[in-house]
């Protein structure tokens, strides 16, 4: 059985992971969360939503003396007071997003492809675009370097806009509802390695690492780890990690919170040393 210990670092995705992807509730996994609570084990949320928006999850989640990644891996923010601080209270990774967005605007101007980002829109857009309120949908658009999109275009015009982006070091990343479009080295896999390294700064003995996700955009995060949980989504295609991943991966039969509970019982209690 794997052991339970501050020398286990796991990173989890919110949407579709943590949180239920219609609901946003969490109290499946509540369970597990009092009890890496009790036993002092960091929960790192690594996820598409901003700073702003993951500070007011990780007060409801009991997380805030945690570090978090944010927009897909484009923030690592550090609560005030961490015992290890950085040099700032966040990092920022690649691109910025005046001029991410500006970069944007001219490929939809010179192309003319379907497509809109929070920055076209208004705080009540994007609250119907999410169901947030009028306030959580303010602070998704808070954002430092990564931008929503909704694609309006055809697949083969999409695969064009990825090539052009290339050209500008940015790529596109499919979330569970929206494209991100993000620095080309920047994703939640590399922010993970960053702070895991971190951590180990810290620790006398090697650190574990434990991902658990269910989207696209969360295959960086569960390659970059030791132990992979992967969340059953609502893709119609099973996902599949690269093909030089080393760790041990677990699919989950039961989706969000439950799935999430699922991984953790199955690495955490039942202690499998099985591959997929």
């Amino acid at each position: 059985m794997l052991k339970l210990s501050p020398n286990l670092l796991i990173f989890t995705d919110l949407d579709g992971s943590l949180l239920d992807h219609h609901s946003y509730r969490w109290h499946a996994a509540q369970p597990w969360l009092d009890r890496l609570a009790r036993m002092q084990i960091p929960l790192i949320i690594a996820t598409s939503k901003t700073a702003a928006e993951v500070s007011t999850w990780q007060q409801q989640l009991g997380l805030s003396h945690w570090p978090f990644i944010a927009e897909n891996g484009a923030q690592i923010v550090f609560p005030a007071g961490w015992r290890h601080p950085p040099d700032s209270p966040s990092q920022n990774l690649g691109m910025d997003y005046p001029n991410l967005t500006a970069t944007l605007r001219e490929l939809r101007r010179q192309t003319g492809f379907a497509f809109q980002g929070f920055a076209d829109v208004d705080d009540a857009t994007v609250a119907q675009w999410t169901g947030l309120t009028l306030k959580q949908a303010h602070q998704a658009r808070l954002r430092a370097g990564s931008e929503p999109l909704l694609w309006g275009g055809t697949d083969a015009q999409r695969d064009h806009f990825c090539t052009l982006l290339a050209q500008h070091d940015l790529h596109l990343v499919q979330g569970g509802r929206f494209y991100h479009v993000i620095s080309r080295q920047t994703s939640k896999g590399h922010a993970a390695r960053w702070l895991a390294a971190h951590f180990q700064l810290s620790r006398s003995c090697p650190l574990t690492t434990l991902s658990l996700g269910d989207g696209p955009n969360d295959l960086s995060l569960l390659h970059a780890s030791d132990l992979a949980v992967l969340i059953r989504g609502q893709q119609a295609k099973p996902l599949d990690l690269p093909a030089d991943f080393s760790g041990r991966l677990y699919r989950t039969q039961q989706q969000g919170p439950q799935g999430w509970s699922e991984g953790l019982d199955h690495f955490l209690l039942n202690g499998s040393a099985h591959h997929e």
